[in-house]
């Protein structure tokens, strides 16, 4: 390739071997970071090997077990819901209750000043 951009024209060649460079530092930098992580991990295929071999039998029980897991989660998460929803019946049905006591309260501070009212009428104008 270097060779076939440097028979290029030379606004066309500028780039092409700056791009051409620009590949080969990325070609070395991941040769180099391949070379550090294969030193690394040396019995990386014997991991692999055994994790295939355990995978195989977790695929075949994998299903089952994701059904399982699935309803248990399901179930799971009704109950959460329904210990909700009667947590919040209960707060409506307080709720309620102080709302209809409030309007009792309400009613008979409104008819003890009416009486109240009247009362001191009937004595101011009975005089």
């Amino acid at each position: 390739m270097d060779l076939e951009a440097r028979s290029l024209q030379p606004n066309v060649k500028a780039v092409l071997l700056a791009k051409l460079r620009e590949y080969k530092s990325d070609l070395n930098n991941l040769k180099s970071e391949h070379k550090r992580l294969a030193s690394a991990n040396s019995n990386q295929a014997a991991r692999e090997d055994l994790l295939e071999s355990g995978m195989a039998d977790a695929m075949s029980v994998s299903a089952n077990q994701r059904g399982r897991l699935m309803i248990f989660a399901s179930t799971t998460i009704l109950h959460g819901v329904d210990d909700n929803i009667s947590k919040s019946k209960k707060i409506l049905t307080n709720m309620s209750r102080r709302m209809s006591r409030n309007k009792w309260i309400i009613s008979s501070i409104i008819v003890v000043l009416v009486v109240a009212i009247a009362l001191i009428l009937y004595f101011k104008l009975s005089k």
